[in-house]
C-alpha cells in the first residue's frame, strides 16, 4: 500500500498518475483481522469509470462466506474483547482510526476517484473530511454518553442503560463509499457492536482499505468485518442472518423494500433505512442573495456528477423571478470543467457505471417526450466517455415524472408557484422525504414552512449543510432512522430498565 503525506489538492495531475503507477488496492476481503478469500475462489473486476477499464479484482463471496465473516463477528462479540473495553478505550481506538485515515488521505481519495469517478479533491476535501471527522466525534463523545436513573419511588432505584445488540450489519451504498459507510461504523462501533459491512459492488476498495487500517488502530480482529460480492447474494444473505441483530442501509427505496421482507422471513431484526430523494429547493424574491441561491441550486443538481440523495433535484422558483434565477443557475452550471476525475481542475466527473449513464439519458429523453422544455444540456451520449453535461428543464409539470422519479443525476427539474401555499403544496407532492431548502429573508416565512415541509432536512439560506452534532434521515419513502449525531446510536443500542427495591 501506498503511504502519503498529507498533501491532497497541491497535487497536480502527474502527481495522481504517478501515485496511482504505485497503487496496490487491495483484493481480499477483510474478516477476522486479515485479507481473506471467497471460499469459492471466485472474483469479479472492477471497471474504473475513469476510462472503462478494468484495475482491480475483488472477491465474489457467497452465502457461506457471510457466515464466516457473521460468526467472526458474533465471537469477537461474545468474547467481549471490544464491548468490555471502556468507553474511552474504545473512543481512543476510533480516534487512532481517523488519524491513520488522515495520514493515508492521498491514497484514499485516489481509491475513490478511481472505482467511483469522483474529482480525486472532492474526494479529498470534501469526501474524506466528513468520514474522518465523523469517526473522530464518535471517539470523542465514547466516554460522555449518560444512562437514566429516573426516581419514580423513594423506596426503589431504576436504571435505565443503554447496552450493544451484538452484530450489525450494514449495507452502503456506490455514491459516498466512504462517507456514507462511516455515517453508520463509527456510531456501531463506540455502542460496543461488531460490524459486518457489504460495500457496494462497485466500490469496495476505500472502505477495504479502511478496514485495513483499523486493525492498525487498535480495532480487535473481527470486530469490524469486510464482504465483497453481489447484493442479490452478499446483501440478502446478511439480511436474512438470524445472528445478525440489526441491518443498516443506504441505498435504493426498492433494495429498501426488500431488505424489510427479508427481516419479517429471518428474525424479524429492525432495519434501518435511508433510501432515495427528491428534494425541493425552494427560492421566494426576498433571499438574501438571489445569484447565492442560485449558485447553490446549480451545485446541488451537479456535486458528484447529481449522484446524491439530497440533490436538489427540483428547484421551485417564485413566478416572478424564475427567468432570472434560471438564467444563472444556468450560467453557474456552465462554469463546470468535466473529466477526468484524476486532475485537479476537473470539477464534475464520470458517472459511476455505464448502465447508470444510459439510465439517466433515458431520464432526459423522457423529459422531452413529456413537453418540459430543455434549456441546458441533452440526450445525447458524449464521446469522452460516462460523462453527462448538467440537464437543466423548465415548465415541468409537478406530477411528471421528470418532478416524481429520482434520476440521480445532473437533471434539474424548474417548477414555478405563487404563494407559500402552492410552494409548500408542491414540495410536498412527493413519496420522498429527504432534504429540502428554503431561502428567504423572512424568518417568520422560513419558521413555518420549514414546519410544513415533509422532509428530515431542512436547510435555510444554504444547502446540504451540517456535521455530525445533527441527525441525517428522512420521512416518507426516503426512509426511517437517523444517522450521525447522538441519535444516530439509538439503532445501534438497546434499552434495558433494572428496578431495584431498598426495602
Amino acid at each position: 500500500m501506498v503511504n502519503t503525506d498529507r498533501t491532497g489538492t497541491a497535487r497536480s495531475l502527474d502527481d495522481w498518475l504517478a501515485l496511482k503507477s504505485r497503487l496496490s488496492p487491495s483484493r481480499g476481503m477483510w474478516i477476522d483481522g486479515e485479507q481473506a478469500e471467497s471460499r469459492t475462489g471466485r472474483t469479479a473486476t472492477l471497471v474504473s469509470p475513469r476510462d472503462g477499464l478494468p484495475f482491480a479484482d475483488v472477491p465474489s463471496a457467497d452465502r457461506d462466506d457471510v457466515d464466516r465473516a457473521v460468526q467472526g463477528a458474533k465471537k469477537a462479540f461474545s468474547s467481549r474483547v471490544w464491548a468490555g473495553l471502556e468507553p474511552r478505550e474504545r473512543g481512543a481506538v476510533l480516534i487512532r482510526w481517523a488519524d491513520l485515515l488522515d495520514r493515508h488521505r492521498d491514497e484514499l481519495a485516489l481509491l475513490l476517484a478511481l472505482e467511483m469517478g469522483k474529482p480525486v479533491t472532492v474526494a479529498w476535501s470534501v469526501e474524506l473530511r466528513t468520514a474522518i471527522n465523523t469517526i473522530r466525534w464518535y471517539g470523542e463523545v465514547a466516554d460522555k454518553l449518560m444512562d437514566e436513573s429516573p426516581r419514580g419511588r423513594s423506596n426503589s432505584v431504576a436504571l435505565v442503560t443503554r447496552e450493544p445488540l451484538g452484530v450489525v450489519g450494514a449495507i452502503t451504498p456506490w455514491n459516498f463509499p466512504m462517507t456514507l459507510s462511516m455515517f453508520k461504523i463509527p456510531a456501531a462501533l463506540v455502542s460496543g457492536n461488531s460490524v459486518v459491512v457489504k460495500p457496494a459492488t462497485q466500490t469496495p476498495l476505500s472502505l477495504l482499505r479502511a478496514a485495513e487500517l483499523s486493525a492498525e488502530a487498535g480495532l480487535p480482529a473481527g470486530v469490524l468485518q469486510v464482504v465483497t460480492g453481489s447484493g442479490a447474494t452478499v446483501g440478502s444473505a446478511l439480511a436474512l442472518h438470524d445472528d445478525v441483530a440489526t441491518l443498516t442501509f443506504t441505498g435504493s427505496t426498492e433494495v429498501g423494500k426488500q431488505l424489510l421482507t427479508y427481516s419479517g422471513q429471518s428474525n424479524a431484526k429492525p432495519v434501518w433505512l435511508e433510501l432515495g430523494g427528491k428534494s425541493p429547493n425552494i427560492v421566494f424574491p426576498d433571499a438574501p442573495d438571489l445569484d447565492e441561491a442560485a449558485r447553490m441550486a446549480a451545485w446541488a443538481i451537479s456535486f458528484n456528477s447529481g449522484q446524491m440523495c439530497t440533490a436538489g433535484s427540483r428547484l421551485l422558483v417564485h413566478e416572478d423571478i424564475r427567468d432570472d434565477l434560471v438564467a444563472r443557475v444556468v450560467d453557474h452550471l456552465g462554469r463546470h470543467r468535466i473529466g477526468d476525475p484524476l486532475d485537479p481542475e476537473t470539477t464534475m466527473g464520470p458517472l459511476a457505471y455505464e448502465q447508470h449513464r444510459d439510465e439517466v439519458l433515458d431520464e432526459v429523453r423522457k423529459g422531452i417526450a413529456e413537453g418540459a422544455r430543455l434549456v441546458l444540456g441533452s440526450d445525447r451520449k458524449r464521446t469522452d466517455g460516462l460523462y453527462v453535461d448538467p440537464v437543466v428543464f423548465v415548465d415541468v409539470d409537478q406530477h411528471s415524472r421528470l418532478a416524481q422519479h429520482e434520476i440521480f443525476g445532473p437533471v434539474l427539474s424548474v417548477t414555478t408557484f405563487r404563494d407559500d401555499a402552492e410552494a409548500i403544496a408542491i414540495a410536498n407532492n412527493s413519496d420522498y422525504g429527504l432534504g429540502s431548502a428554503i431561502w428567504t429573508g423572512d424568518l417568520a416565512r422560513a419558521h413555518r414552512l420549514s414546519r410544513e415541509i415533509q422532509a428530515g432536512l431542512v436547510w435555510i439560506n444554504c444547502y446540504e449543510e451540517g456535521d455530525t452534532s445533527v441527525p441525517f434521515g428522512g420521512q416518507k419513502l426516503s426512509g426511517h432512522g437517523s444517522d450521525r449525531s447522538l441519535h444516530g446510536l439509538d439503532k445501534f443500542t438497546t434499552l434495558k430498565t433494572t428496578w431495584i427495591e431498598l426495602a
